[in-house]
């Protein structure tokens, strides 16, 4: 690979690798009209030999990103639009190589970064705490991230159970007035958490552990009584737990297992938001050395871009 300046505003570079170029440049140049995209910049190339026109902030930018993607391509990964965004967000954090195994989440089906720096102090509080809390808006991964890192836990053995609970009561909605068996009422107030699950191992896979009780799915009422050992619990859209509830489901804890609790404390549905188990707790448990917090904000949001004005606008005054 060579590279040479031609202005401030283009740069060419030439990659020595012909043969894995389609993977790089994506079907119909895909890849790079999402690099584009993203760092504004125009992406010309004939050959193996590429030119890259705009600011000469986003010129080496996109540099950095396509011979990191380049490297990656080399090792037969396959280059996406998510591979391009996990490129930008690891350039843009300077994470440095020792750190890199620490902020992968390694499922058998694919590998997990972080994309913000508010994400990376989430996956070193998964690393390092037995309870978690994470508090933040729509689309910040917090509820992602959870269920990337319980998949990982169960498939390496590290935990034998994944348990999958939430508040029965959410937007007057309750679990007595909805048709069906447990599984049936439950399952619509959890379709974040299944689809988490899907993207990390396949459908068939899922549902078979589901069925043998692997991955267990219940409302928070029915932690009650219970000793959670050997499991990762995850403990979805928390803010709507009362006071009581959160202190009898914190309570499970039990050995070798680890709790993640995740909400967002703008979207409170109980009658008297004072009454938030979350609320609650991140006031009585911040101080407490083993219990992590981190909480996560529009600059974390990684869905689509416009998600992040909606949430900008709705939030200003």
């Amino acid at each position: 690979m060579s590279d040479i300046v031609t202005k401030i505003d283009n740069l060419e570079i030439e990659l020595d690798d012909n043969t894995i170029l389609t993977n790089l440049f994506g079907i119909n140049d895909s890849n790079l009209h999402v690099i584009e995209k993203i760092n504004d910049v125009r992406i010309q190339y004939r050959g193996n030999r590429i030119k890259i026109s705009g600011k000469k902030k986003s010129i080496f930018e996109t540099k950095a990103t396509l011979l990191d993607l380049f490297e990656e391509a080399k090792k037969g990964i396959e280059i996406d639009e998510d591979k391009i965004k996990d490129s930008k967000s690891l350039l843009n954090m300077n994470i440095k190589e020792d750190e890199k195994l620490d902020l992968f989440i390694q499922t058998k089906k694919r590998k997990i970064i972080p994309r913000s720096n508010n994400q990376k102090k989430y996956f070193k509080l998964l690393n390092e705490k037995n309870i978690i809390f994470a508090i933040g808006p729509a689309g910040t991964g917090k509820t992602f991230l959870a269920v990337a890192k319980a998949v990982a836990a169960l498939q390496s053995g590290r935990v034998n159970k994944i348990i999958l609970s939430r508040p029965a009561v959410e937007a007057g909605e309750k679990l007595g007035f909805l048709p069906g068996d447990l599984k049936e009422k439950v399952d619509p107030f959890l379709r974040p958490i299944y689809d988490a699950l899907y993207s990390m191992m396949p459908v068939d896979q899922v549902e078979k552990k589901i069925n043998n009780g692997i991955i267990e799915i219940a409302p928070i009422a029915f932690m009650r009584g219970r000793t959670l050992e050997d499991c990762f619990v995850i403990l979805d859209e928390a803010q709507n737990t009362t006071k009581i509830q959160m202190k009898m489901f914190l309570t499970r804890l039990g050995k070798n297992s680890q709790m993640v609790v995740v909400g967002d404390t703008s979207q409170i549905d109980l009658v008297s938001k004072n009454e938030s188990g979350l609320l609650d707790a991140e006031k009585k448990l911040s101080k407490i050395n083993d219990i992590g917090f981190i909480i996560l904000n529009d600059s974390d949001v990684v869905r689509h871009e416009l998600v992040k004005k909606i949430i900008n606008a709705y939030e200003s005054k």
